[in-house]
């Protein structure tokens, strides 16, 4: 059999597996000690844990019968109005398996169903609430209609903390014989941005090759800039030194292989950190929005990033302060 991602592999089966989420667990497991619960909204950032906490629900509301019970959609492949009116009706008449009050409706991306399929899951929801539960879960909870909103219990989802994903991290690694560096969790950290199935997935791209993972082998293994690389250009380039500014760009994009898009979020991360005034770094932040944009409608990435160091050169020619003139005698 083809080993499992380690995500899948690793992903929590009970509550007391889950990391984080204290509140949200709280209250699901008196939904679960009661036997009963309304619809549920899930939303929050992708790798959050919204699946994994709605299949955990499954697992304690139906032990052994949770696959028979339960009905998975993801609606951004699934969104059309025929599939909210046949399959998921459909499954709402049968009976539930077991001694469970009710069946399960998880429904991923529900934030990507068109506006009539989610008017069609309103009246689902309404006809069938006696023996169906369903399960939303959003990324942008603002793409949700009201009248689904004002039906479900609304729970959101935070990114994961840093201390909790290294915790975890730490964890598969062990488990795995990998040995992971302090330097690989900042990095992992920084590029999965509290994405929890992300940074599971770059330690396992990065342990591929080698079983000691450092802070290098993770920018690999994502194709990312390391911060360092990132500061140098950004000072080259501040500093009024266009041509080795270039250089190192290029060295990046066509030796490293990071994309346009990488560098803009990677010059954002920074730009926080470093030690500039803050109207220069507000002028920064505008050029990077502007540049940002503009590779979004597909201009060409070279040009545009080439055109972002020029700038930041004019910017950094002008926070310099100029030598008062000499004093005449």
């Amino acid at each position: 059999m083809a080993e499992l991602f380690w995500f899948e592999k690793y992903r929590p089966r009970s509550f007391d597996e889950v990391v984080d989420l204290e509140e949200v667990k709280v209250r699901l497991r008196e939904f679960v000690k009661g036997g009963n619960m309304p619809h549920l909204l899930f939303y929050g950032p992708p790798g959050t844990g919204k699946t994994t906490m709605a299949l955990v629900l499954a697992r304690e509301l139906y032990g052994e019968y949770w696959r028979e019970n339960t009905l998975e959609l993801n609606a951004s492949d699934e969104r059309g109005i025929n599939i909210i009116r046949e399959r998921l009706k459909e499954f709402a008449r049968t009976a539930p398996v077991g001694k469970a009050p009710f069946k399960l409706v998880i429904l991923d991306e529900a934030d990507n169903m068109t506006s009539d399929a989610q008017q069609a899951l309103r009246r689902i929801m309404e006809i069938y609430a006696q023996n169906t539960r369903f399960i939303l879960l959003a990324n942008y909870v603002s793409r949700i209609i009201d009248p689904i909103i004002s039906r479900c219990a609304v729970f959101r989802f935070s990114p994961l903390p840093r201390h909790l994903m290294a915790e975890r991290l730490r964890h598969i690694a062990e488990r795995e014989g990998v040995t992971l560096k302090e330097d690989a969790v900042d990095v992992i950290y920084e590029l999965s941005e509290g994405d929890m199935r992300r940074a599971i997935n770059l330690l396992q791209i990065a342990a591929a090759t080698n079983k000691v993972v450092d802070g290098n082998a993770v920018a690999a293994a994502a194709t990312a800039v390391r911060p360092s690389d990132i500061v140098e250009l950004f000072n080259l380039a501040l500093n009024g030194d266009y041509l080795k500014a270039r250089e190192k760009l290029r060295e990046l994009m066509y030796i490293k292989g990071v994309a346009g898009v990488d560098f803009i979020r990677a010059f954002q991360r920074e730009l926080i950190r470093m030690s500039l005034d803050d109207e220069v770094k507000a002028e920064v932040a505008e050029l990077l929005a502007d540049v940002d944009y503009r590779l979004t409608q597909g201009a060409d990435e070279e040009i545009q990033l080439a055109y972002l160091l020029a700038r930041l050169g004019a910017i950094g020619r002008r926070a310099k302060p100029t030598a008062p003139p000499p004093k005449k005698r």
